[in-house]
């Protein structure tokens, strides 16, 4: 699937209408990094760096981004998040 996207006058790509939603792993005293990291990899996609990432600014912050796209994706996403006992949001970009 081609994504279109945008450049403004300054240089600056825009996001495209495709990924104009984020979703959002909030932080919990109960999973573990591993588990955490592990289910980012299963279930995001990301690779173990960025899963790691994730996980450390979650903890420090409360609460991370970490992914974009359309709202569809992320839901099902999100609904696995939530199965696995994660917490996590949509929110708009």
């Amino acid at each position: 699937m081609a994504v279109k996207e945008k450049i403004q006058g300054n240089g600056k790509l825009l996001p495209s209408a495709e990924h104009k939603y984020v979703l959002v792993l909030h932080n919990d005293d109960v999973n573990t990094f591993d588990f955490v990291i592990n289910t980012l990899v299963e279930v995001c996609n990301h690779d173990l760096h960025q899963a790691e990432q994730c996980a450390l600014i979650t903890h420090f912050k409360g609460k991370c981004d970490i992914k974009h796209g359309h709202f569809e994706m992320l839901e099902g996403m999100m609904n696995e998040l939530h199965r696995r006992g994660l917490s996590a949001t949509i929110a708009s970009n």
